[in-house]
């Protein structure tokens, strides 16, 4: 058997989203800048892929911007808002200390340029509270940036709140919607979002193309020169075959998502219970309010990486944690955020589902965890150690 619960890391294309793709690789490959018929017609399906996108997140075509994927928009987002405030002399920027490190990153780019980035502490189930950004702001803060969903954890955070208190107090708020968007119903006004980024392989899209919604009147900052695409906001020319997988992609993820989400959550608790049977393991994150097909677990007296090989053997495809940083030996700065120790964040597991896995495959993959840790336990010194009392349990 072999089972991907990889989902959070990329997911498979649908066959809505490839067919959308195909004309555009074929008979309509036009550049859309071109005034040709051919040319015009890619526009046409630029122009209405623009549409498609901005109609599912409650906003305006025009405040959408078309990218590379989330870490290009999450990067333009916060550079943008950055530069807005240095004009005024605000250079403080609140966000939190798990966000994906296209955020981190970006931060301590600024901060190397004089601005102050204060990084909100994350509580031990995965949520940061609306009162801790609203402590936070001070009047020389330009941005909050806080993102939907974890991506490691899978915790969804109180966006419509956190936004509430920053328009309240005139300070742009941006949320890093990658894990979040096409699993759950998202409204940019009606949650108080400035700007959201999104990512297409999140959702059964293709890879290399997301999307920057900014609210109408937010100037943006070009990271890509070179010509007028994107309204002068991202030159290249722009992936046509990708956007319109994009946008058929989100279509249909957002038009099955409560069937979906009823499934997966079902899912998902299952397998929460299941895993939960083993000794010294810890559940990361809340219990209810996280994706609906996100798990993430650690186990005391063993290695994340040995857990991850071992199962891949037996056909179960899983990851530790974010797979934009998965060759780095350093333990999860997301688990570390809420609290766990060096040695239990270095034994952890990231189980995310999409629709098509089955109740089989979730009995499968919870006897196969189970396996895979007695026996890694079995051969562990440290294990030893912990069961003989020479170190005490911390799970």
């Amino acid at each position: 058997m072999q089972i991907y619960l990889d989902n959070a890391a990329t997911t498979k294309m649908s066959r809505t989203a490839i067919d959308a793709m195909l004309p555009y690789m074929d008979t309509d490959y036009g550049n859309p800048s071109s005034l040709h018929s051919v040319g015009q017609r890619a526009n046409e399906a630029l122009t209405a892929a623009r549409e498609r996108i901005a109609r599912r997140l409650g906003c305006e075509a025009r405040e959408i911007t078309f990218t590379s994927g989330g870490s290009e928009a999450d990067n333009q987002a916060i550079i943008s808002a950055a530069r807005i405030g240095e004009k005024s002399g605000k250079k403080h920027i609140v966000s939190t200390a798990f966000e994906h490190h296209a955020v981190l990153h970006t931060l301590d780019k600024l901060e190397k340029e004089g601005f102050e980035i204060t990084l909100l502490d994350v509580h031990e189930n995965g949520i940061v509270l609306p009162e801790q950004v609203a402590n936070a702001i001070r009047l020389d803060t330009c941005l909050v940036t806080v993102m939907y969903a974890n991506n490691e954890i899978g915790t969804v955070q109180p966006i419509k709140e956190i936004g509430k208190i920053c328009r309240e107090k005139n300070v742009l708020f941006h949320t890093d919607a990658v894990q979040a968007a096409g699993h759950l119903r998202i409204d940019v006004k009606e949650e108080n979002i400035d700007m959201l980024s999104l990512s297409a392989h999140k959702f059964h899209g293709p890879k290399g193309v997301g999307a920057l919604y900014a609210k109408k009147g937010i100037r943006l900052t070009n990271l890509i020169e070179g010509g007028a695409q994107e309204r002068g906001k991202r030159s290249g020319t722009e992936n046509i075959p990708a956007i319109m997988g994009m946008a058929a992609a989100f279509e249909e993820a957002l038009d099955n998502a409560d069937s979906n989400a009823r499934k997966l959550s079902a899912l998902r608790d299952k397998l929460i219970a299941g895993i939960s049977e083993i000794p010294h393991s810890v559940l990361n994150g809340d219990a209810q309010n996280r994706l609906p097909g996100n798990v993430s677990f650690c186990f005391e007296g063993i290695e994340g990486e040995s857990l991850l090989l071992l199962l891949d053997d037996k056909g179960v495809y899983a990851s530790s944690g974010s797979a934009c940083t998965s060759g780095s030996l350093d333990p999860s700065h997301v688990l570390l955020a809420i609290g766990r120790v060096h040695d239990i964040a270095h034994g952890s597991l990231r189980l995310t589902l999409s629709e098509e896995n089955t109740e089989e495959e979730i009995l499968y993959t919870i006897n196969a965890v189970k396996e895979v840790v007695e026996y890694l336990r079995s051969i562990s010194p440290i294990w030893r150690d912990l069961v003989s009392g020479k170190k005490e349990f911390i799970i």
